[in-house]
């Protein structure tokens, strides 16, 4: 990052769930599927009972108990889908799509509960002790179970790309890394390290503490970031560079127009741009003095 670009105003490429954090969102969501069908049945066994009078008179532990089993799948279920979009969230940009996918547990759960307490409520033949009962313990429950399944702080793409940005800076200058979360931490260190490594590539008698400056092809057609993920360089003259359409700038603007990868060719490329030679005329000058 550069030392002229204040912190807040610091751009970088945009977060992306890794394929591990993929693969476990996936794995998750299924299980949260699952979980929830188990509940959606376990109401319409409940609906069927009701219709077949078996609660008249009668059966109130097993109402209860199918009540209950509702509750418990639903939660579960709602635990395991909120999980999974902390590893791999929403775009809060995509405001219908971040509702749904972050509420979905509370939405399941409504669906799974409404119609049993619907129908027990509107049971004229359930004894009314039983029905005041079994309506307020489903009640309780459904309460309950809704209020996990809302997911109150949501996390998104757009709150992992600035945590990864301050992880980065924090790893960068050395600082309690008190933004690293688990979720951002891989990415946040391939920006530092690249950074640190063309500060390195990049020391020269005017710039000793080397710079923070890459350069890479622009995107195409005038977009803001490249479709595929391109390599950036340590200065234009690099021969992947030459007859092309060139951006600079700091790793991390690199980064957010999709440059993610850096050069192979770090002691060539010093070559070509002259810092190598820069560097060995200074130790040549070190030594005559």
């Amino acid at each position: 990052m550069s030392d002229n670009k204040p912190e807040d105003v610091d751009i970088t490429r945009e977060w992306r769930a890794t394929h591990e954090q993929k693969s476990s969102a996936t794995r998750l969501r299924l299980f949260a599927a699952i979980a929830w069908i188990i509940a959606i049945g376990g109401e319409i066994a409940g609906v069927v009972l009701l219709f077949q009078h078996k609660f008249d008179h009668g059966n109130l532990p097993l109402l209860i108990g199918i009540l209950a089993g509702i509750a418990i799948f639903a939660i579960a279920g709602s635990l395991m889908w909120k999980a999974a979009n902390k590893y791999d969230p929403a775009r809060e940009s995509d405001r219908a799509r971040f509702f749904f996918q972050n509420q979905l547990g509370a939405i399941v759960t409504v669906i799974a509960f409404l119609p049993l307490l619907v129908l027990i409520f509107m049971d004229k033949d359930m004894d009314p002790k039983n029905k005041q009962i079994a309506g307020g313990v489903g009640a309780v429950l459904a309460i309950i179970a809704t209020l996990v399944g809302v997911s109150w702080h949501p996390p998104s793409v757009e709150q992992y790309t600035q945590d990864m940005n301050k992880c980065a800076a924090e790893i960068k200058a050395g600082q309690p890394t008190k933004d690293c979360s688990p979720e951002v931490a891989a990415q946040a260190q391939d920006i530092a390290r690249d950074s640190k490594t063309v500060a390195d590539a990049t020391k020269d008698p005017s710039h000793p503490a080397g710079q923070d400056v890459v350069y890479w092809i622009a995107p195409e057609n005038g977009a803001k970031k490249a479709a595929t993920p391109h390599v950036f360089h340590i200065c234009e003259s690099v021969s992947p560079l030459r007859g092309k359409t060139v951006n600079h700038g700091s790793v991390t603007e690199a980064y957010a127009e999709n440059a993610t990868r850096i050069t192979k060719q770090i002691p060539m490329e010093q070559k070509q741009c002259g810092f190598g030679a820069a560097a060995d005329s200074n130790a040549a000058a070190n030594a005559a003095g």
